[in-house]
Formats: structure tokens, sequence, C-alpha cells
């Protein structure tokens, strides 16, 4: 089964064997889908151009023809004015159908996702995880961050309009970006404080996409190059991790921060620093456990189980 993730900054494709749940082939390209949607509310030329590109390099690194494929794109597509022309383009050019799914849903598909790599953590992480009864998983997008509170059998999930993309194009530096955070994160701060007050705290704090990874890979003494989410997951950050990736990327020249960044991702991992230092401060956790497994993970999983007929919303999303 393949799965493929439209973001707002990432176009990613993963093909999965149903029956042994191993990985056969994996891509993933920055296309910045969501360059000027803030100043235009559309999806632009060059960014069009762009994921047919990618999708055209991921047709020939994994093979479409011998296997079924659900590709889903996420807020950049739902802000977008032009986002029926775009898909419709995109499956003239590549063959490749998108859907365009809910917040919910992608909520839901990332937590599939997580879950099932928790489980497979080593030793201590797994031993942690398993002691765990809950847990609050944020994906920090693009366009969007998600916010998902598992405690057993429910699940409380919520997407919130603030991502690194449209963060960052809608500032014109980290100054003001740190300033504006506070206001634009209320939203989330009160859920938060709704979900907590109802439920209570959760044992475990878990973050995906690229924010986290990247810090992660930083404090393994990875780049973007010799990235392994093999050992990416599981890593524990805290405050003091991302303020210390952060001040190491801000004394960087350009050049130094697109071996450990990749290329024209610099400004927006920086902007989802201080994102991601914000939800830490809204949670109230100390610390995070990183995980690189998402909405393409998600997508791939859930299409085989429909084979067996279970469903990945069958729990409550609150």
């Amino acid at each position: 089964m393949i799965g493929i993730d439209l973001g707002s900054n990432t176009l990613r494709a993963i093909q999965i064997d149903c029956s042994s749940g191993e990985t056969i082939a994996i891509y993933e390209k920055i296309v910045r889908t969501a360059d000027d949607l803030v100043q235009t509310g559309m999806i632009g030329t060059k960014a069009k151009e762009r994921i047919i590109s990618g999708l055209r390099e991921a047709k020939k690194e994994i093979n479409f023809d011998s296997d079924r494929y659900r590709a889903v794109t996420t807020e950049a597509l739902r802000q977008a004015g032009n986002r029926d022309e775009i898909l419709a383009e995109i499956e003239r050019e590549t063959g490749i159908a998108f859907e365009m799914i809910s917040g919910e849903e992608e909520a839901a598909l990332t937590l599939l996702a997580v879950e099932q790599r928790l489980k497979k953590l080593p030793g201590n992480m797994k031993e942690k995880e398993e002691e765990s009864e809950s847990f609050l998983l944020v994906d920090i997008g693009g366009g969007s961050t998600e916010l998902i509170f598992s405690y057993g059998d429910e699940v409380f999930s919520r997407s919130f309009p603030v991502g690194i993309v449209t963060v960052s194009q809608s500032h014109h530096s980290l100054w003001e970006i740190g300033e504006a955070l506070p206001d634009m994160m209320r939203d989330m701060q009160y859920y938060c404080d709704e979900i907590i007050a109802r439920h209570g705290r959760t044992d475990l704090f878990v973050a995906t996409a690229g924010t986290p990874t990247t810090i992660a890979a930083m404090k393994l003494g990875q780049n973007y190059a010799t990235y392994d989410p093999n050992v990416v997951n599981g890593t524990p950050l805290t405050i003091s991790d991302l303020e210390s990736a952060l001040k190491r990327l801000l004394a960087m020249t350009p050049g130094e921060r697109e071996i450990v960044v990749g290329v024209g991702r610099s400004d927006l991992i920086t902007a989802g620093i201080l994102i991601f230092r914000m939800l830490f401060i809204i949670s109230g956790m100390k610390e995070c456990i990183v995980i690189d497994d998402g909405l393409r993970e998600g997508v791939a999983l859930q299409g085989c189980r429909d084979s067996a007929g279970q469903s990945v919303t069958d729990r409550d999303n609150g």
C-alpha cells in the first residue's frame, strides 16, 4: 500500500508491505506548497510545478503500477481558493488523484502511525510508553498544528491553522513571530486547558513532523543528508534542547544551515522551534518524545487495515 501526504511544505510518500508491515520504499521532497498562500490565498504556479516534479520523481522511486495508493492533502489546499484547479492539474500531469481530508481525519491517521511506532520503540523508551496510560501528540505542520489527546480508548483532537510556513511568511522576523505567537496560539491554550481539566494531564508528550525531528537530529549530530529516522524515533527533547538548537542555527551562515536542516527550510525550522516551545508551555510538559512517523505512514497503514474492515475513525475524536 502506498500512502502520499502533500503537506503545506513537504511531499512525503511511503510504500508498505501490508503482510509484514515492512517499508518497501520511501520518498520525501520539500515543495513549499503554501508559498505565498498567506498573501494571495492561492497555491502559486511555481509551487504547483514543484509538486508535479516531486510526484514524477516519487513515481520513479516507488512502483505505483504494483500497488494501491491513497494520496491526501491538508491545510494549504484546505485554505487555497484555487484548490480544485490545482488538484485537477496535478492529476492530469501525474495521474495521481489527491483527496483533501479534514483536520480531524489528518489527526486520526497521524495518531495511528505514531501509536504503531511507539509500540516498536527499543529499550527504556518502549517500557516508558507501555507504562503510560495517556499521551498528548502534537503534529506541527506547514499550515496547521494538530493537538491529539489519547486517553486509552478515548481520543480528543483538534486542528489549528497555525503552521511553520504560514507563520514564517506572515511575519518579518523571529522577534515578530515570538511576539505574535501567544495570541495566535491562544485557542490551543484554551483547548489544552479544557481537555486537561476534564480528563487530567497526560503521562507522555509526543511530537511529530519536520521541526521536532530536525531538532532531534541536531541533538544526535545528524544533518539533512545523514538523517536516520530509526535513530531519531524515541529521542527525548526538552525546552533547553529547543533553545540550544535555535541558538546554533542563528549562529550559522546560510550555507551551514542548509547543510543541517536542508535547502529552503532554515526560516521554517526556526519559526517551528518557537511554535514548538509554546506547545511545551501550553501543555505544561517538561519532556517530549520525538516520532518520525506521521500522516503518510498513517495513510498507508489505514489502507492496509481497510482490507481487513478496520476503521481509523472508530474512536471518539471529541
